[in-house]
């Protein structure tokens, strides 16, 4: 592996988009940059974190839906987010019909840690053949 300056990095990515606006497509192509630090593991060193505001929005229309216990449903709810706790989960009780329904709904889900584990359970497998 070698040392790469930033220049060559926004001149290959540059290349990458100009080429990628040429060939007309019906679909949103993603394009994923990989960076690998010699010398450094992400488990045990947190140096690096934050977040990178994009200057295009990839979906304006997203909707999303978490799936939260009561102190992000409650934190969600100020925001204005639109929300499920465990008991509305509980409530659709792997009703097929149901869960698809949700899963066409939105776009994507966003779950608390303390709820992530039960979704199988809560809801089957409805919301992994959605792909969600």
């Amino acid at each position: 592996m070698s040392k790469l300056q930033s220049d060559a990095v926004r001149e290959a990515i540059s290349q990458i988009v100009g080429e990628a606006k040429e060939k007309n497509r019906n679909f949103t192509e993603t394009i994923e940059l990989q960076i690998g630090l010699k010398n450094y593991d992400p488990q045990k060193d947190k140096r690096f974190s934050g977040s990178v505001k994009l200057p295009h929005i990839p979906h304006p229309k997203m909707k999303v839906c978490l799936l939260g216990d009561a102190q992000h449903v409650e934190e969600a709810e100020k925001i204005g987010l639109e929300y499920m706790d465990v008991e509305g989960l509980k409530k659709l009780n792997k009703n097929k019909k149901l869960v698809k329904k949700l899963a066409k709904k939105y776009h994507t889900f966003l779950a608390s840690e303390a709820v992530i584990k039960q979704i199988p359970r809560l809801l089957g497998p409805g919301l992994n053949k959605a792909g969600k």
